[in-house]
């Protein structure tokens, strides 16, 4: 499924003829954060629930309030991970599209577009998810995927997931039948592994030692 099929128009956005009572009542009928504000066929902004809530005077029109409009959208042609930045980076739960010619389409929910990220290989297929860590100029990508394909694995995805000091930490997700011996290769290139699992067997390794030398030091 293409991501703009979840593109809605459930909900007619306001204009700025629109009173503050208009808006009070169109978010007492939705859990969305914010309301797009159209003129024409024109996005101006996108005014937030908090906001409109905070005004006591409901017969006065959004217009009398242009200077709480949030510029904030997405375009038709933009992917899901663009389209999930710009939830996160906005902490909205509704995004105004735009056409190619800056036209208003409608909105994305964040509720859609995460059901949409649902069914990707990515969280649907079967795999294992590893969090690896190293020096932020000791790694490559071309290294991760020639140690998991050199294990006969397949890469469904891998990301950036944070950085930490001069570390960086990468998110893998992998099908195998042997994920042991995909973890030992990443220490062996010197990777942290910050992702525990119990096919790992220098852990099982690790503790056996520790319950050694723990009764070696009770006797």
């Amino acid at each position: 499924m293409n991501i703009t099929e979840y593109i809605s128009k459930d909900i007619n956005a306001l204009a700025l003829s629109n009173t503050i009572g208009d808006a009070k009542e169109l978010f007492s009928n939705t859990s969305f954060s914010h309301l797009p504000i159209v003129e024409g066929q024109h996005l101006l902004g996108s005014i937030l629930s908090s906001d409109v809530n905070s005004i006591d005077q409901n017969e006065k029109i959004i217009g009398d309030y242009k200077y709480l409009l949030n510029d904030f959208f997405t375009r038709i042609s933009d992917n899901w991970m663009e389209i999930l930045k710009s939830f996160a980076t906005n902490e909205t739960n509704i995004l105004p599209v735009l056409s190619d010619k800056n036209h208003y389409v409608g909105f994305y929910e964040l509720a859609d577009v995460l059901h949409y990220f649902n069914d990707t290989p990515l969280l649907n297929n079967e795999g294992f998810f590893l969090v690896i860590e190293k020096g932020i100029h000791d790694y490559s990508f071309s290294e991760i995927v020639q140690i998991v394909e050199s294990t006969d694995a397949k890469l469904v995805g891998v990301f950036v997931s944070g950085y930490k000091n001069d570390l960086v930490r990468i998110t893998l997700k992998i099908t195998t039948e042997d994920i042991n011996e995909i973890i030992q290769t990443f220490r062996r290139y010197g990777y942290n592994l910050l992702t525990k699992h119990k096919e790992d067997l220098f852990l099982e390794e690790l503790k056996d030692r520790s319950d050694y030398l723990q009764k070696y030091l009770n006797i």
